[in-house]
């Protein structure tokens, strides 16, 4: 009794020592959450809101556009100096092979009228029926209607892979799935590329411990934890996707976010080196581009004419986070969002060649029928 009555004396003294300030002031302990320090370091700042150079966004989503103003939509575009915008979504989040033609066809027939110059659709797949006898030459059959309309390529969202796309059986569909390599080698004979987004973040997968740097987006948004089958490894994901790669060599990929490597570019180098179709967006991963910025701008010195300027989601005013770690050489300036990243961002300070190419010039070489009159030479 007497060791557990001094336990206690020491854990209470303990606890007020921890909440007590100078001055005899007391307060609560903070959270991690809580936590937000303001930098006392004096360094130069350059508030960089404005792209140095006209860019395309290859990454970007817009869910109203066939009703969508947008003469409204590009005058935000305007003020961030992107040139061109590309929404993935063309077909919208909808199964149904009618309703999705119909969102396509609005959201087509509303940027020719509007703003022709200015904004491009990719189609993306519907996958109701899928594992029926005629589902693959009806998608094909899709995909070539669908870029005759004027959809510029295909985007694969990420339920690909996860249990959110299912065949007829009710059986997980693979993005190596055989079924779907019809799609694969049609995107190659038109000319158009495919944007795949595989998997999630590899620490999603990782026990949420102290160890894990992802621990507090994980807890301010559980429903991105995944449990170590959930629904497969990370590592077996990412192998369905490269899967694809080696076996539609004449088809362009680009790799939405890095392909989930940003923080490992040693593992991304060797896989441009094996995938010479593949090309990468930044979209999203700035945050990790933005803490190594000499590794990463030496990564995009030497694959200059493979990677592409691409965000996500639509918030214009966390465009200055993305200009200020490609353009400048500021140190120690934060992230938009506190729950992708606690850590702070440097500037990479790309060249004007190589900046113009990740912002347009790449783009433009692998993307069919965007207007070239919009970019410097």
């Amino acid at each position: 009794m007497k060791k557990l009555l001094l336990a206690l004396t020491i854990v209470i003294g303990f606890t007020f020592i921890a909440c007590a300030q100078e001055g005899g002031q007391v307060t609560q302990p903070i959270g991690f959450e809580e936590y937000d320090p303001i930098s006392t370091l004096k360094v130069e700042e350059h508030i960089t809101k404005k792209a140095k150079f006209p860019f395309i966004d290859v990454h970007n989503h817009q869910y109203q556009m066939p009703t969508q103003d947008l003469k409204a939509l590009t005058k935000e575009m305007d003020a961030l100096n992107m040139a061109i915008m590309v929404n993935l979504s063309g077909r919208g989040w909808s199964q149904e092979w009618e309703e999705g033609t119909a969102t396509l066809k609005g959201s087509l027939e509303n940027v020719a009228k509007n703003e022709p110059k200015r904004i491009a659709v990719f189609t993306n797949l519907q996958f109701k029926g899928f594992g029926e006898k005629d589902w693959s030459a009806k998608a094909v059959a899709q995909l070539e209607a669908d870029v005759k309309m004027g959809a510029k390529g295909l985007k694969i969202y990420k339920s690909l892979g996860f249990s959110g796309i299912k065949d007829d059986k009710g059986n997980r569909v693979a993005v190596s799935d055989p079924r779907l390599q019809p799609v694969w080698k049609k995107c190659g004979e038109l000319g158009i590329p495919v944007l795949i987004h595989t998997a999630d973040v590899p620490s999603f997968w990782d026990p949420m411990d102290r160890y894990n740097e992802r621990w507090l987006e994980l807890k301010t948004h559980p429903n991105r934890r995944r449990g170590a089958k959930d629904p497969v490894p990370f590592d077996s994901l990412i192998a369905e996707q490269h899967h694809i790669f080696k076996s539609n060599p004449k088809t362009t990929f680009i790799n939405a976010h890095m392909g989930w490597y940003p923080n490992n570019l040693k593992k991304l180098d060797s896989l441009m080196v094996v995938f010479p179709n593949m090309y990468v967006e930044i979209g999203a991963v700035i945050a990790e581009l933005g803490r190594q910025p000499r590794a990463a701008k030496k990564f995009f010195d030497k694959y200059q004419d493979r990677v592409l300027f691409g965000k996500d989601s639509w918030v214009p005013a966390e465009y200055a986070t993305y200009f200020r770690v490609l353009e400048t050489e500021d140190e120690y300036f934060p992230y938009h969002k506190k729950y992708h990243a606690f850590w702070r961002m440097y500037g990479m300070g790309l060249s004007d060649e190589v900046l113009k190419k990740l912002y347009y010039k790449n783009a433009l070489r692998i993307i069919p029928g965007l207007d070239k009159s919009l970019f410097p030479k």
